[in-house]
């Protein structure tokens, strides 16, 4: 169990099994980061065929995020604004290790982070390019730059 859900948008899946765990009680609310600025609640529900009533009672969405990064720091704001210590974040299983190296930076050591991935099929391309997104990142965080 959790205080909080975070689901970066992207791949098949995650927004579902976010749902999910908010249905079985594992987090009291759920924010859905990196939802374009024009898409509203129901209409995201409608999508992933979610039950509105948690979409109304559980759900929220952020609409500043626009890559990995900025996704991280949604969140932080999320999880700073509801006094959160813990969240899970459920994201692609190739995309887990660089999406919780930058929520970490994100929240430092306050707020303890549950990984939750979500199975995915990525081609070579994917997980090359992937890859070297979070060596990158990694150096450039272990260098205290911060771009």
């Amino acid at each position: 169990r959790t205080d909080g859900i975070v689901v970066p948008t992207g791949a098949p899946g995650r927004i579902e099994r976010g749902l999910a765990l908010i249905e079985q009680g594992s987090a009291k609310r759920m924010l859905v980061t990196g939802v374009d600025p024009d898409v509203r609640p129901m209409e995201l529900a409608a999508v992933v065929k979610g039950p509105k009533r948690l979409f109304r009672c559980c759900v929220d969405l952020g609409h500043e995020a626009v890559d990995t990064r900025s996704n991280a720091d949604e969140t932080a704001d999320w999880v700073r604004r509801n006094r959160y210590r813990s969240v899970r974040l459920v994201t692609s299983n190739w995309h887990m290790a660089r999406a919780a190296m930058e929520l970490r930076h994100a929240l430092g050591n306050s707020v303890r982070v549950v990984r939750d991935p979500v199975a995915g099929h990525p081609g070579f391309g994917l997980l090359f390019g992937e890859y070297n997104k979070y060596l990158v990142r990694g150096v450039v965080m272990r260098l205290g730059i911060d771009l």
